[in-house]
């Protein structure tokens, strides 16, 4: 499956599309920088995710990402996904069904898929979607994360 975009040119468009595939983002690998990182940002320093010669005698092999620092990936992940033209904002309402079927290994390219699930008008002119996002790799036969997130699109005045 190659990098897929789909651009709606309105929240009309958006919304005509529930129940499709939005798109599919591009590949990224996560290194044990990054996973340093989300550690110090977090304070989740479990040695799983931080100490690469301790990991290395687990089942695992090495370090694994955090489930948090996988779903964290959504905002640069989705935008790569889909887009929505004459929007004045998008919020971050929340999420729903968070899950995490596998763990992801430190070095594993990964990238989502996104399905738009619902489509509401809100109060104010919006529209609230739920898309189900799906992080996966080649790595497993599983995914890393799935996760439904509730957004919040205004359009422009």
């Amino acid at each position: 499956m190659e990098h897929t975009v789909t651009t709606f040119a309105s929240l009309a468009d958006l919304t005509a599309a529930v129940g499709t595939e939005l798109g599919t983002s591009a590949w990224h690998t996560i290194d044990q920088d990054r996973v340093n990182l989300f550690a110090e940002a977090t304070g989740d320093h479990q040695w799983i995710h931080v100490d690469p010669e301790r990991a290395k005698l687990t089942p695992f092999g090495g370090t694994i990402a955090h489930g948090y620092l996988t779903l964290s990936l959504l905002p640069v992940l989705a935008k790569e996904c889909y887009g929505v033209e004459g929007v004045a904002m998008a919020l971050n309402y929340g999420s729903d069904k968070v899950r995490f079927p596998a763990p992801l290994p430190v070095g594993t390219a990964v990238r989502a898929t996104a399905v738009l699930v619902s489509a509401d008008e809100v109060p104010g002119g919006g529209v609230q979607v739920l898309v189900r996002f799906t992080i996966a790799s080649e790595a497993s036969p599983k995914p890393h994360c799935v996760a439904e997130t509730i957004t919040r699109f205004y359009p422009a005045a």
